[in-house]
């Protein structure tokens, strides 16, 4: 395949390599994939898919399947569907990942993405491998049914919008990147990214952790992106080991669109029922909270449980707010065991769970109830999400220091 002589995006470029012919932005391409990732609740379907038309998958190392959303399974029908999923699984020599928390935080972990693959998954939040540079994007159960009998899917190519950070000082007043986030949600809205691709630049990019890279490419999908991408550098092939992996870069005026955001000047909340309906902390301050909930593929890292440790170290959850900490994965939580941010939550009253999506989606381990209040560290507060409750976004920090003092609250006040 030649090259395109016009400027051409990072997916543009990725699409094209996948596909074997020029792919831009309009056009519909039949792209190979490089993996392909359906979790407990979005692979039944697909697993029924594939035995009722008696298919086997076409490449069975390019394919995972991690037990997240359900795990373990809270009734008799969800262990039924996991005990048939094992057992596919097994049968077609399919790595599969039990306990060992969210989908999007255990294959950056556990190697599975580099930078330049096509990658599909079960879930809305796929967008998060972008952090490591790949195209990557959620599909329903047909599509990975699809996806799984012959390696492939097609794609309309996405337009990319640059979106250029300014002004991010996470040294200042507790203004973490889920604030930026936040604040780069409202500024888009709901629809604001549709079908697009967005691609982050700007200085602080380049200081951004792995971790807090996945949070930023998480909720690209809360602006309906169909994918969210950072350009690979030294910060992405250290953390991947793969210096020969397939990096591709947008070329200079390559986008459709560019926007500048300016980072927020305090840390943001986003209120209920609208991940974009942000606001500065400071408009719902005092607003009692029943519960606090720090996890999720957006904020369960570890970075996440310890600058939340360190606001509560030394405090106490307030006697009316129970806090639920539910670590991304195994490997947070047992690093945060090593160093202690295990004890200083515990010590605080926090519940810590195991590793998984946990109370994220209502379906178990921590729903609330109606007229209760939560504020989460997670990615959506749409209604009855979480149970029939109402669900405020913040960062760890905010959902750590409202649950010292059981009201939403500044964490800058609390430190």
């Amino acid at each position: 395949m030649t090259r395109a002589t016009e400027p051409t995006t990072m997916a543009e470029k990725m699409l094209s390599d996948a596909s074997g012919e020029e792919a831009r932005a309009g056009d519909v391409v039949e792209a190979d994939l490089d993996l392909v990732m359906a979790h407990d609740g979005s692979s039944v379907l697909a697993v029924e898919a594939m035995k009722e038309l008696d298919e086997e998958p076409w490449d069975s190392d390019k394919v995972v399947v991690p037990f997240d959303h359900y795990f373990p399974a809270p009734d008799e029908d969800v262990a039924e569907q996991q005990s048939e999923i094992r057992d596919w699984t097994t049968e077609n020599g399919i790595d599969r990942h039990e306990g060992e928390g969210i989908c999007h935080r255990v294959l950056p972990e556990k190697d599975y993405i580099n930078p330049g693959d096509i990658v599909v998954g079960g879930d809305s939040h796929t967008c998060s491998f972008g952090a490591l540079g790949a195209f990557s994007t959620g599909v329903g159960s047909t599509d990975i049914a699809e996806a799984l009998i012959s390696g492939k899917l097609w794609f309309r190519v996405p337009e990319t919008i640059k979106i250029e950070i300014e002004g991010f000082d996470p040294s200042r007043s507790r203004i973490t990147v889920k604030d930026l986030t936040l604040k780069i949600v409202s500024e888009l809205g709901a629809s604001g990214a549709n079908y697009s691709v967005i691609e982050y630049h700007g200085d602080c990019i380049e200081d951004l952790s792995v971790e807090e890279r996945i949070t930023l490419c998480n909720m690209g999908v809360e602006t309906d992106a169909k994918s969210a991408v950072i350009p690979p550098d030294e910060t992405t092939f250290e953390y991947t080991g793969k210096e020969d992996a397939n990096p591709v870069y947008s070329d200079s005026g390559s986008w459709d669109d560019e926007i500048r955001i300016q980072a927020p000047e305090s840390p943001l909340v986003a209120r209920p029922g609208a991940p974009e309906d942000a606001v500065p902390v400071d408009e719902v301050e005092g607003t009692a909270v029943d519960q606090a909930h720090i996890g999720t593929c957006t904020n369960g890292g570890f970075s996440d449980l310890a600058a939340a440790a360190e606001i509560l170290e030394g405090r106490e959850v307030a006697p009316e707010t129970r806090l639920i900490v539910v670590p991304a994965t195994k490997e947070a939580l047992m690093r945060a065991n090593d160093e202690g941010v295990s004890n200083v939550l515990m010590e605080a009253g926090a519940t810590i769970l195991n590793p998984g999506c946990g109370p994220c989606m209502g379906y178990h381990q921590g729903v609330v109830g109606d007229g209760e209040v939560c504020i989460s560290s997670g990615n959506r507060n749409f209604d009855g999400r979480m149970g029939s409750g109402d669900v405020y976004l913040g960062s760890p920090e905010t959902v750590a220091a409202s649950a010292v003092e059981g009201e939403i609250t500044n964490p800058a006040e609390v430190v």
